[in-house]
């Protein structure tokens, strides 16, 4: 059971990242970004590639790199060439199917078989013991959520608010919201690469086909953290990012226990908890509309 709950954590805090990314595009920005899929995987080939090469350190930078340029690709399609931003996240991430693949070096998978990883590195120091790779995710997660909360206080952190509430009124005040935009899905889109880069060498492995899905599950996680945590402001919204990813790993962990599901239903039983978790606020909303209609209609029988 320790075991399951180490797990479930360090995939918790590792998938974070994820949804820390959509909450900049989807929630601060107003932007449906499709490209987090292919941009994941992206991050992962990018970052395994690095670490077979004898330089695991460089793949996460690499990969954050890598994540931002395909975040710059998208949001060039949206500022300069009009194209919808749902349509342009699908065409930067159909094309990064290619480059995945040429990351992995034209193979559909690549693993790190007796190769050294950032946590293999950890591991030697001695620090963490048992809990050294979740020590280390946790390091790495807390220090993107602290740099991002700040970034949002600061003048450009600001204008991307300001471009996601209303971005005729930041045209208006001489804000280009075309850099605003830029800025930000490069960030989100490496923050997506950086959980690829870190979920691969932690997995010692990158599959061509490791992202799919992960948009969807990371906006699931962000609405559980939103509906437990409340969406009071940017440092509280940060924190139930955090707080969403663990517990939907949780309760992921928990199925693969029990066995209340079969394995071949569990694709099933995920869209399931994901189309739960989207559903959330509007289930709450219906609830509390039914509870008072209760209760009036307890007052006027009296």
């Amino acid at each position: 059971m320790l075991f399951i709950a180490q797990t479930a954590l360090e995939l918790g805090f590792a998938y974070a990242l994820v949804s820390l990314a959509l909450f900049l595009s989807y929630r601060i920005l107003d932007i449906a970004d499709l490209t987090t899929d292919g941009g994941f995987v992206l991050g992962m080939a990018v970052s395994v590639s690095c670490a077979a090469s004898g330089h695991p350190f460089l793949g996460i930078f690499a990969a954050m790199a890598a994540g931002a340029a395909a975040g710059f690709v998208t949001a060039f399609l949206q500022t300069r060439l009009g194209v919808p931003s749902i349509l342009a996240g699908i065409v930067t991430n159909t094309g990064l199917y290619t480059v995945n693949l040429m990351a992995m070096g034209w193979t559909s998978n690549i693993n790190l078989l007796k190769k050294e990883t950032i946590f293999t590195l950890f591991k030697k120091t001695g620090i963490g013991g048992e809990w050294y790779e979740l020590l280390l995710i946790a390091v790495i997660v807390i220090l993107a959520m602290i740099l991002l909360n700040w970034f949002l206080r600061t003048r450009i952190g600001l204008s991307i608010r300001a471009t996601g509430d209303n971005r005729a009124m930041v045209k208006a005040s001489s804000i280009n919201p075309a850099f605003a935009i830029t800025v930000g899905l490069c960030i989100a889109n490496a923050l997506t690469a950086l959980s690829g880069a870190i979920v691969g060498q932690m997995q010692k492995s990158a599959d061509i086909n490791g992202g799919t899905g992960i948009v969807v599950i990371g906006l699931a996680c962000l609405i559980i953290g939103e509906t437990v945590i409340g969406r009071r402001s940017i440092l509280r919204n940060i924190i139930a990012v955090l707080v969403g990813s663990i517990i939907y790993r949780f309760i992921y962990a928990i199925i693969l226990k029990t066995s209340i599901v079969p394995i071949e239903c569990l694709k099933l039983m995920t869209a399931i908890i994901v189309a739960l978790a989207i559903a959330m606020p509007t289930l709450k909303a219906y609830a509390a509309f039914q509870k008072k209609k209760m209760a009036a209609a307890r007052k006027g029988g009296r």
